[in-house]
């Protein structure tokens, strides 16, 4: 059996070489997660107050949303969002379009989250919370949102770490982000494995990173069990 060549699978010195290059585009990584985790936090509570609402006009809108986002590749969105957008004169930047783009897709899976969260809280902690005099909002956010957020906590995380690594479409729209970098130097060097093999590590690096805060947060919370 001949040696296996690991320099054709993987160049180390390559690789020291390109990481600071790679690194630059980080900044993008992380501002594509941050920002869209943030507003489909945002997003997705209210569409989850809606998809839960006994009103159709409220309901049935919000189930549309959260199939048709959840039903489509995020790599559609971004592309009818950047590339199809301006044939009808709306514009947006590479980084805008991915901004936009997986901001309302986390906000459909965010809303399942809150959804399911809200309703697994046992009905008789609302029965409680009547029985102590409390209003609805007071009983949603002295009661029921502690103990719902706990047990969000795992599949919200989730959804972090998707979009961590379901950010390197937006190389697609050409924002210069970890993934597109590579890609970069990998054509020039005519050594694309080297570079995948680098970019996994460091998507691996910054989820075991989320990882640690999302344990953080479960022992924060565990007391509201």
């Amino acid at each position: 059996m001949n040696d296996i060549e690991w320099g054709l699978l993987f160049d180390p010195q390559l690789a020291r070489d390109s990481l600071p290059y790679v690194l630059g585009g980080i900044g993008y990584t992380l501002l594509i997660s941050i920002v869209s985790m943030a507003v489909g936090l945002v997003l997705g509570f209210f569409l989850s107050l809606a998809r839960t609402a006994p009103y159709r006009l409220l309901e049935w809108p919000a189930r549309l949303y959260i199939s048709f986002m959840r039903g489509v590749p995020i790599l559609v969105i971004l592309f009818l969002l950047y590339f199809a957008l301006p044939v009808i004169g709306i514009q947006f930047t590479a980084v805008q379009a991915a901004l936009i783009g997986f901001s309302i897709n986390s906000a459909a899976y965010i809303a399942e989250v809150f959804r399911s969260s809200l309703a697994s809280v046992d009905k008789g902690q609302w029965e409680s919370s009547r029985a102590l005099g409390l209003t609805y909002w007071q009983s949603m956010r002295r009661i029921i949102l502690p103990q719902s957020v706990r047990i969000a906590i795992p599949p919200l995380s989730n959804v972090y770490l998707d979009l961590i690594k379901a950010s390197s479409l937006a190389a697609m729209i050409t924002v210069p982000e970890v993934f597109q970098k590579a890609r970069i130097v990998g054509a020039r060097e005519y050594d694309l494995l080297t570079l995948l093999i680098l970019v996994a590590l460091i998507y691996w690096a910054i989820c075991s990173i989320m990882t640690v805060l999302q344990n953080y947060l479960e022992k924060r919370f565990e007391g509201y069990l």
